[in-house]
């Protein structure tokens, strides 16, 4: 058995990516020998990412709360302990925490040949959050 004992800090989610208060918790970063990221991401309830995409897409996997997420384009779609979301690869998409829950998700992605595992785009307003 080998276990890795933590000794990465949690991390305040920078104000460019995030509307709200989110702390992330590394599990797995790319590394030469591997491509993908994995993280822990803690939501406090309204807080959720801007727009953005990944070049090789993006699984969430809710751990516990209630959150939101939506796709270009399509409608705001409710997530729960136990639920799968993939975002296809270049899909322009946003999740986070509903109004008025917490929400925690490990969020899975891919690097690409240069390294990015992320785009970012422009915040969610709060239209785009609460419709339906």
């Amino acid at each position: 058995m080998n276990i890795t004992r933590s000794s990465i800090a949690t991390r305040k989610g920078p104000a460019e990516w995030f509307t709200g208060d989110v702390y992330i918790d590394v599990v797995a970063e790319p590394e030469s020998t591997s491509r993908a990221g994995a993280f822990n991401v803690h939501f406090t309830p309204g807080a959720r990412t801007a727009w953005h995409t990944h070049p090789h897409g993006q699984t969430i996997f809710v751990l516990e709360g209630v959150g939101r997420c939506q796709r270009k384009g399509g409608p705001v779609e409710t997530i729960m302990p136990g639920d799968r979301a993939f975002f296809e690869p270049g899909e322009e998409h946003w999740h986070g925490a509903a109004p008025d829950r917490f929400m925690a998700h490990i969020a899975i992605a891919q690097a690409d040949d240069q390294g990015s595992t992320v785009t970012w785009g422009a915040h969610v307003t709060d239209a785009e959050y609460t419709s339906s």
